[in-house]
C-alpha cells in the first residue's frame, strides 16, 4: 500500500483522525492521534514529532525529540474508537541525522529479516506464536511499603463452586481439566470468537480459538504463520483486540504467564521456518522428516537459550511457569511429539510445507519483535557454524529418573539468571548490526533496575505465613 492508498482507504472509510502507534522498549504499544487533515504524502517521510525521553528506556531528556514516521503498509481501521480512526505503525527516526533509532524494537525485526537474507540461507524467516492468555472477571493488587496483595477471580474459577451466585449454576473447570470442555462449562466461547472474528476484520488470519488447560478462563488464539515483521506487528494487534474486546464485554485480559498458583501458566509456542525462493529450507530427510538445516537451527537455540530467555520470557513473572521438575519447557532438549521437550517437531502433516520448528518456552509477556528477532538470530548461527542439538528424546522428560534429568540442560530459572546469560552470550545477536551493544546493555540495565531488583527488594506476601511467627 502508498501513501497515496492510505488517504484514498482514509477517505473512503471515513477516517476523521489518524493514530500513529509504535512499542516502547519492554514491549506496550504507545499512539497519540492527529486529525486526518495532518496527514498527507509527505508525512510517509517527514514524520511526527515526539517526546523520545518519556518512553521507557529511550532517550535522555536532552536529547528527547524523536519522530515517529508511519509504515503505510500497516494502515488500518480502528475497530474499538467511537470516532473513525485510521491506524497506522511507525518506525522511529532521529529528527536531526534522519537515522532509524537503534532501540526501536521494529527496527530490530527489519534488521533482522535484512540480514537472514544477506546471508543467503533463507529470504523468509515464518513466525506463528501461540500466544495464550487468562480472562478474568476481576483483578486487584497493589504494592507499597507496608502491603502487598494481588487477587484475581472469574465465574470460571474452580474456587468459586461454593459461592452465592443467585444461583450458582456449577460448570467450573477443575485445575488442569480446562482444555477443550463445551459449554456451559466453557463460558467464553462467545466471548473468543467475537476476538477471532474481530482479528480477522483486520486482516489477521487466524487459525482456531480454544479453552486452554488452566481453569478461571485461560485460553488460546492461534494467527496463521507470517514473515517476522509483519507478525510482530500483529502480534501487538492481537494483544490490542482480546484486551479491548474483554473491556467492553466487562472481562479483562492479561498475558502474565503465572497469574494463578497451581495451575498451568500461561505460554507462547512459536513454529518457526525458514524458506528460500518458494521453498520450505527445514523438510528433509533427516529426523522426523527435517532438514539438516533445521536440526543445525535446533542445536542454535538451544545452545543461546539461556540469552533467548532474557527477551522470549523478559518477567520476573516468566520464571513462576519456568520451573525445573514441573510440567514446563525447561529441559533443553528436542524431539518429534513430545511436548514435555523445549523444541518439538510438529507432525501434524506430512506435507514439506508444514515442516518448522517449535520452540515451546517463551511466553506472551515478551516483545514480539524483540523475541522472534533473537530466536532468528540463533537459529542463523545455529545453520552458519553447523550447531550439533545431539540426540532427539522421544521420553517422557518428565518421568526420567534423576541421573537421567541431571544430563539435561535447563533454561534459566529466573530473570536475573537470563540476563546474566545475555550478558555473557550475546555476539551472535550483534551479527550485522540487528543488535547493538548499547541495546543489549540498556535491555540488561532496564530489566535489571526496574524489574529484577525491585521485586528483589519486597517481601512476599507468602514469607509472612512461612516465617513470621520465628
Amino acid at each position: 500500500m502508498t501513501p497515496k492508498d492510505v488517504l484514498a482507504m482514509a477517505k473512503e472509510n471515513g477516517a476523521r483522525v489518524v493514530d500513529l502507534r509504535f512499542l516502547d522498549f519492554p514491549g506496550v504499544w504507545q499512539h497519540f492521534t492527529v486529525p486526518l487533515s495532518e496527514l498527507d504524502e509527505s508525512s510517509f517521510e517527514d514524520g511526527f514529532g515526539f517526546d523520545g525521553s518519556s518512553i521507557r528506556g529511550w532517550q535522555p531528556i536532552n536529547a528527547s525529540d524523536m519522530l515517529v514516521v508511519p509504515d503505510p503498509a500497516t494502515a488500518k481501521m480502528d475497530p474499538f474508537f467511537e470516532v473513525p480512526t485510521l491506524v497506522l505503525i511507525g518506525n522511529i527516526v532521529d529528527p536531526l541525522t534522519r537515522e532509524s533509532y537503534s532501540r526501536d524494537p521494529r527496527y530490530i525485526a527489519q534488521k533482522a529479516e535484512a540480514y537472514l537474507k544477506g546471508t543467503g540461507i533463507g529470504d523468509t524467516a515464518y513466525f506463528g506464536p501461540e500466544a495464550e492468555f487468562f480472562i478474568f472477571d476481576d483483578v486487584k493488587f497493589e504494592s507499597s511499603r507496608n502491603m502487598a496483595f494481588y487477587e484475581v477471580d472469574s465465574v470460571e474459577g474452580v474456587w468459586n463452586t461454593g459461592r452465592e451466585e443467585c444461583p450458582n449454576l456449577g460448570y467450573k473447570p477443575r485445575h488442569k481439566e480446562g482444555y477443550f470442555p463445551v459449554p456451559p462449562m466453557d463460558k467464553f466461547q462467545d466471548l473468543r470468537t467475537e476476538m477471532l472474528l474481530t482479528l480477522e476484520g483486520l486482516g489477521i488470519d487466524v487459525e482456531c480459538q480454544h479453552h486452554e488447560v488452566a481453569t478461571a478462563g485461560q485460553a488460546e488464539i492461534d494467527m496463521r504463520f507470517k514473515p517476522l515483521v509483519q507478525m510482530g506487528d500483529q502480534l501487538m494487534w492481537f494483544k490490542y483486540v482480546l484486551k479491548n474486546v474483554a473491556y467492553r464485554k466487562n472481562h479483562t485480559v492479561t498475558f502474565m504467564p503465572k497469574p494463578l498458583f497451581e495451575d498451568n501458566g500461561t505460554g507462547m509456542h512459536t513454529h518457526i521456518s525458514i524458506w528460500k525462493d518458494g521453498e520450505p529450507l527445514f523438510a528433509g530427510d533427516k529426523y522426523a522428516g527435517v532438514s539438516q538445516e533445521a536440526l543445525y537451527a535446533i542445536g542454535g537455540i538451544l545452545k543461546h537459550c539461556g540469552a533467548l530467555c532474557a527477551f522470549t520470557n523478559p518477567t520476573t513473572n516468566s520464571y513462576k511457569r519456568l520451573v525445573p521438575g514441573f510440567e514446563a519447557p525447561v529441559n533443553l532438549a528436542y524431539s518429534s511429539r513430545n511436548r514435555s521437550a523445549a523444541i518439538r517437531i510438529p507432525m501434524y502433516s506430512a506435507s514439506p510445507k508444514a515442516k518448522r520448528i517449535e520452540f515451546r518456552t517463551p511466553d506472551p509477556s515478551c516483545n514480539g519483535y524483540l523475541a522472534f528477532s533473537a530466536m532468528l538470530m540463533a537459529v542463523i548461527d545455529g545453520i552458519e557454524n553447523k550447531i550439533d542439538p545431539g540426540e532427539p528424546l522421544d521420553k517422557n522428560i518428565y518421568g526420567l529418573p534423576p541421573e537421567e534429568l541431571a544430563n539435561i540442560p535447563s533454561a534459566p530459572g529466573s530473570l536475573d539468571e537470563a540476563l546474566s546469560a545475555l550478558k555473557e552470550d550475546h555476539k551472535f545477536l550483534l551479527k550485522g548490526d540487528v543488535f547493538t551493544k548499547d541495546v543489549i546493555d540498556t535491555w540488561i540495565e532496564y530489566k535489571t533496575e526496574n524489574e529484577v531488583n525491585p521485586v528483589k527488594l519486597r517481601p512476599h506476601p507468602h514469607e509472612f505465613f512461612l516465617y513470621f511467627d520465628i
